[in-house]
C-alpha cells in the first residue's frame, strides 16, 4: 500500500512541475478542453508560438503522464502527423472533470427532463461532436470513449466496424442500473456519430456484464 501511495505522490509531483510552466499549463488546458485530439498546428495557431517550442512543451507534458502522443489517422500520402489528447490518468485531476462527474451531470439532466437515458446520452454526444475543432467521427468517438475511461479498441472487418469498450469505468453504477448507465453511453455513441464529420451509424449494441466488461458497438459506413 505504501509503495502505491509513494508512486502516486511521485507522479503528482512530476505533473505539478510540468504544469508549473505557464505555457505548458495553457497547452494542457487547451488540449483538455478539446473534444478531439489536437495537432501541433492547432496549438501553434492558438498560442502564436513556434512549432519547435510547442513540441518541447508537449514532450514534457507527455513525460509527466498528462498527455498522450499518437499518430493521427492517415488522410493521404505521407506520414500521418502526430496528435495529442488527455492521458486517462489525468482525468479528475488538475481541474479536469472525471468520468463520474460527467456521468453525474447527465443523471441530473435525466432527472429533470422527460428524455430517456439514451436521448440524454445522444444530446451529450452531439454536443461533443459540434464543440471544438472538427474531427472525423471515428477519431472523435475513440477519443471521447477514452476520455470516459473505457479503453476502446477497434476491429475492422470490411464495411463493418466494431468498437469494443474495454474495461468499464462505471462498474458499480452500471451493475446497479444498466438500463440507465449503459443506455446513456449507447446514446453518447449515437450522438457523436450523428453530428461528427464522417459517414458512420450505429447498427448494433451488445451490452456486457460490467464486471466482465467489453461492450460492443457495431457500426457501418453509410456511404
Amino acid at each position: 500500500m505504501r509503495e502505491g501511495t509513494a508512486a502516486e505522490r511521485l507522479s503528482l509531483q512530476r505533473q505539478a512541475r510540468a504544469l508549473g510552466d505557464p505555457t505548458r499549463h495553457q497547452i494542457f488546458r487547451y488540449v483538455a478542453g478539446c473534444a478531439a485530439p489536437v495537432g501541433v498546428a492547432d496549438l501553434t495557431a492558438h498560442l502564436g508560438l513556434h512549432r519547435n517550442g510547442i513540441r518541447q512543451h508537449l514532450a514534457k507534458l507527455c513525460e509527466a503522464g498528462l498527455l498522450v502522443e499518437e499518430q493521427a489517422p492517415a488522410k493521404g500520402p505521407g506520414r500521418p502527423p502526430l496528435q495529442y489528447r488527455l492521458a486517462p490518468s489525468a482525468h479528475g485531476k488538475w481541474g479536469v472533470p472525471g468520468p463520474y462527474e460527467d456521468l453525474a451531470l447527465l443523471l441530473v439532466r435525466l432527472q429533470h427532463s422527460d428524455e430517456s437515458p439514451r436521448e440524454v446520452g445522444a444530446a451529450a454526444g452531439r454536443r461533443v461532436a459540434t464543440e471544438g475543432s472538427p474531427a472525423r467521427a471515428l477519431e472523435l468517438l475513440e477519443a471521447e470513449m477514452a476520455r470516459w475511461g473505457f479503453e476502446p479498441h477497434l476491429d475492422r472487418r470490411g464495411s463493418t466496424l466494431d468498437l469494443f469498450a474495454g474495461s468499464c469505468p462505471f462498474e458499480a453504477a452500471a451493475s446497479a442500473a444498466p438500463d440507465v448507465v449503459c443506455e446513456i453511453h449507447r446514446g453518447l455513441v449515437e450522438g457523436v456519430l450523428e453530428a461528427a464529420e464522417g459517414s458512420l451509424e450505429l447498427t448494433g449494441f451488445v451490452r456486457r456484464d460490467p464486471v466482465r466488461a467489453g461492450c460492443r458497438f457495431r457500426m457501418r459506413r453509410t456511404r
